[in-house]
């Protein structure tokens, strides 16, 4: 669906506010190759998913921010190379973006941040240098959980087990007692809350393979409080849905970077009272999450 033109399901009211939505671009300047599960990845044309999608945005002329859900560059790009390419995807969009899980946010109408809330995964074996704290946690975390000498292998694993992968991690302790202190705060202003993570957060929604390491912890949270109406994700590359045992809804994004050449996944989000709405472009599907007020 073409996002000038697409129309949400909102009953033909106006949107409290919109933003759009991508994920997985992990743009690289190489030639096309696989995932470890031999899955096809466009490394170059996945930019081109990307300016297609600000191009969508800004015809579209009333979102009020963006969000990347992660992984702008992927691991295979010559590390003498990430630094210009984080800065060519970066460059790519508009002024009010919001480049996830970086917390950057430069959007014109803070208010909105309210009802917004993103979570970090700042617990994890890549991203550190190889002596950092966190990346030495994470191995423990690994090596009790993982006995294959390729931590990014899930073979023998089981179940949400096979969660336990390098290529995963988890929200630490910090990042937690911060969401209970926002959901508290979102609770007592009788607010509704979207949540925001690279991860995914529920089984239903993904492969286990792709799953948050902690999901059900900070899924207890989140159940503590009925503000949560809609957690948003990316990482598992061919999207998912579910409905879970509390009522939230759980929405994976399809990846930019399994686009293959001449197709799209990104797409922008109508808010209203008691619903969202995604208009999706091409391999991302519209969905609407109906919620109480």
């Amino acid at each position: 669906m073409d996002l000038a033109t697409g129309v949400a399901n909102g009953q033909g009211r106006h949107p409290i506010f919109s933003f759009g939505v991508i994920a997985d671009v992990q743009y690289a300047d190489i030639p096309d190759g696989h995932s470890f599960l031999g899955v096809r990845r466009y490394y170059r044309h996945s930019i081109l998913v990307l300016q297609r999608a600000v191009k969508s945005w800004n015809d579209c002329k009333n979102l009020n921010f963006v969000i990347n859900f992660g992984d702008i560059v992927d691991g295979k790009c010559p590390k003498d190379q990430s630094l210009d390419a984080v800065k060519k995807v970066v460059g790519e969009y508009p002024i009010m973006a919001v480049v996830m899980p970086t917390r950057t946010m430069t959007f014109h109408q803070p208010q909105v941040i309210d009802l917004l809330y993103w979570m970090d995964m700042i617990f994890s074996a890549i991203g550190w240098p190889i002596d950092h704290p966190n990346t030495l946690e994470a191995m423990k975390v690994l090596n009790e959980k993982n006995p294959n000498s390729n931590k990014n292998s899930p073979e023998g694993l089981e179940g949400v087990d096979r969660r336990f992968v390098m290529f995963n991690g988890a929200v630490g302790k910090e990042q937690m007692e911060w969401l209970n202190s926002v959901l508290q705060d979102a609770t007592n202003m009788e607010q509704k809350v979207i949540v925001c993570c690279h991860l995914p957060l529920d089984p239903g929604a993904t492969s286990k393979t792709t799953l948050l390491w902690n999901y059900d912890q900070v899924m207890d949270v989140i159940h503590r409080y009925d503000c949560v109406k809609v957690c948003l994700s990316g990482h598992n590359h061919e999207g998912g849905y579910s409905i879970d045992s509390h009522g939230v809804h759980h929405r994976v994004l399809d990846a930019a970077l399994e686009c293959p050449p001449g197709t799209d996944a990104f797409g922008y989000i109508d808010v209203y009272d008691n619903m969202l709405s995604l208009v999706g472009t091409d391999r991302l599907e519209n969905t609407d999450f109906s919620f109480d007020s």
